[in-house]
């Protein structure tokens, strides 16, 4: 059953005259995302399963089923000159009716509380049609009042989000130019420390350089920022990709968790740390839970295939490999992984058909060999190996080593002990897994290998970490009990004394003030002490005015539907669905029933 209090936000259309405006209006919709993750209760489809959806005219009852939410919001932007023009429609994915829309023009310089804005009504929205939430009275929080700064971090963001390699080098440049306006904006500062660090584990620059550059940048946006959700997530992913250090990295990723547990790469983090140190058990639940945030991530997806992969169920992970390969055809790590299985499955026909049919595969004449030396009785001799030009330095920046496998195989144990001390002993990313990495079975019985074994885990017990179920402190009961009556008596009488439903603009947020009550304890008196949302609780009123008022003689000559919006209805699918589900009966049903 789909949680009623769920929202996936689509990227915002581009209507700008240049496609430069592109990153941006990404980069505005995920700060939407970001701000309603705040809202505790209200579940948010993260980016990477929204942005599945971009370029793409699907039915919005089909992206709800895909993502498992009951209202999704599109949007379009429009950027001339100094002005910034946001139309935005909420829709309800069970049967795409428009809860709300509404059209934002405002100078660019406003943009950010323009984000908070929306963001703001897009949650009040939410709670006014399917229960309590506390919101607070402010949601999106951008680390700079400099709209430029802004701009060059989400072009960098945008870079980032490829997962390519050279990519990040561009990425950087944006960030670093981003602080060169803005010294204090701490979230490019998080971005920079997460990009090299990213490049030093696996080995596309020095890596003591690059791991320098990620603990300087990270330590001065911490310095700014201390308590950011952003700034845990770069220390962990410092803590475990740079140093495999396990149990501070589950730590730090569960503290960014505390803050932000919609933040779904977060539990991708601890589900890696799980595989790192052989957990696989846990690594699956915590990739769960990912994916239930985000079901359409190609990373998600991955993770989840990698998980059997190092289970050595080869078959099931093949699966999870394939679907992150539908979300994403180019995945390298996927299509590296899926040879891999092919190749440990010793099956023949699917792994040649596979590397006939994937031209971009690294390695492939590598590969063949590693196979034939795992599965046949190919011989292959010196001269043959030394044809094959094994370059293993260079096969440690691939995602997958094949060269340093094919040594392993072709008998060469020493030397591949050796270059396995040495990599490990930089921790690098290649490797992280090596615990069960299946290709290494041959090394696992040698003393050295074991000795590098327990040194690395030797600080670190399985099963002592915590489970990675984030612990959601229950809330304190806002309204006192002896205070409960007094104000669901108030509110019945200022309601039927006023008339206020009589109001189609009126809102939760004007009934707090008419009876002198905060909206969070309006919203939770509602929920929790007549099992109503605001908009039935108001409803209800307005179905009672139009009964009263239909059958009035002096009415006659009025439309069903003039009535209904003298009632305070705003409109006629709103009306109708209520009065049916109400009554059972059609409108017209009803009053000729009353004849």
């Amino acid at each position: 059953m789909i949680n009623q209090k769920s929202i996936a936000i689509l990227p915002f259309v581009n209507h700008s005259n240049t496609i430069d405006n592109e990153y941006f209006c990404d980069g505005i919709t995920e700060e939407i995302i970001n701000a309603l993750t705040k809202v505790k209760g209200l579940k948010v489809t993260a980016r990477t399963s929204s942005f599945a959806f971009k370029n793409t005219t699907k039915d919005v009852r089909h992206i709800g089923n895909q993502l498992g939410v009951a209202t999704v919001l599109e949007g379009s932007i429009k950027i001339f000159r100094n002005k910034i023009r946001i139309n935005v429609q909420l829709i309800r994915t069970s049967d795409g009716f428009h809860t709300w829309t509404q059209k934002f023009d405002r100078d660019l310089e406003d943009l950010f509380a323009l984000q908070d804005e929306i963001s703001l009504i897009i949650a009040e929205q939410i709670r006014e049609n399917f229960g309590h939430l506390d919101i607070s009275d402010h949601i999106s929080v951008i680390g700079t009042k400099s709209i430029d700064a802004y701009k060059l971090y989400l072009k960098g963001r945008s870079y980032q989000l490829n997962w390519d390699l050279d990519d990040y080098i561009t990425a950087i440049d944006c960030y670093k130019q981003s602080i060169a306006i803005d010294h204090n904006f701490y979230d490019a500062y998080f971005s920079l420390s997460r990009s090299y660090g990213i490049l030093a584990s696996w080995g596309y620059i020095d890596k003591l350089e690059g791991e320098q550059y990620a603990s300087t940048y990270l330590a001065q946006g911490m310095r700014i920022n201390p308590t950011s959700y952003l700034g845990y997530f770069s220390t962990s992913s410092i803590i475990f990709w740079n140093h495999w250090d396990y149990a501070n990295g589950i730590v730090n990723f569960r503290k960014t968790l505390n803050i932000n547990p919609s933040f779904a790469i977060a539990y991708e983090g601890i589900s890696e740390i799980y595989m790192a140190t052989g957990e696989l058990e846990k690594a699956m639940l915590t990739i769960n839970l990912a994916l239930d945030i985000s079901p359409l991530s190609p990373n998600h997806h991955f993770t989840k295939g990698n998980i059997y992969f190092l289970k050595k169920d080869y078959a099931n992970a093949i699966i999870y490999l394939d679907e992150c390969l539908k979300i994403d055809p180019n995945f390298t790590l996927a299509i590296e992984t899926k040879l891999a299985c092919f190749m440990l499955m010793n099956d023949a026909i699917k792994y040649g058909n596979y590397v006939a049919t994937m031209p971009q595969l690294i390695s492939p004449k590598v590969c063949e060999v590693l196979f034939n030396l795992m599965h046949t009785k190919t011989i292959y001799t010196s001269q043959d190996i030394k044809a094959l030009a094994l370059d293993v330095d260079a096969s440690f920046k691939s995602i997958y080593p094949w060269h340093f496998y094919a040594l392993i195989y072709c008998g060469q144990i020493d030397k591949a002990l050796h270059i396995f001390e040495e990599k490990v002993a930089l921790k690098i990313g290649q490797l992280v897994n090596f615990r069960l990495d299946p290709f290494l079975e041959p090394l696992r019985s040698f003393a050295s290998y074991q000795s590098i074994e327990q040194a690395l885990f030797s600080n670190y017990q399985i099963g002592t970490v915590e489970e990675p179920i984030i612990d959601v402190k229950l809330a304190t009961q806002p309204i006192p009990n002896t205070e409960i009556d007094v104000y669901i008596k108030l509110l019945k009488r200022t309601i039927q004394k006023d008339k206020l439903y009589l109001s189609s603009g009126f809102s939760l947020k004007d009934l707090s003030a008419s009876i002198n009550l905060h909206p969070n304890k309006l919203s939770w008196l509602l929920n929790e002490h007549l099992s109503l949302n605001f908009n039935e609780f108001i409803n209800r009123y307005r179905l009672e005015h139009f009964k009263l008022e239909v059958l009035k003689p002096e009415n006659s000559h009025y439309t069903l539907l003039g009535i209904a919006f003298e009632s305070g209805f705003n409109s006629k699918t709103v009306f109708n669905t209520f009065f049916k589900k109400e009554t059972g009966l059609t409108p017209r049903q009803w009053v000729k029933l009353q004849s």
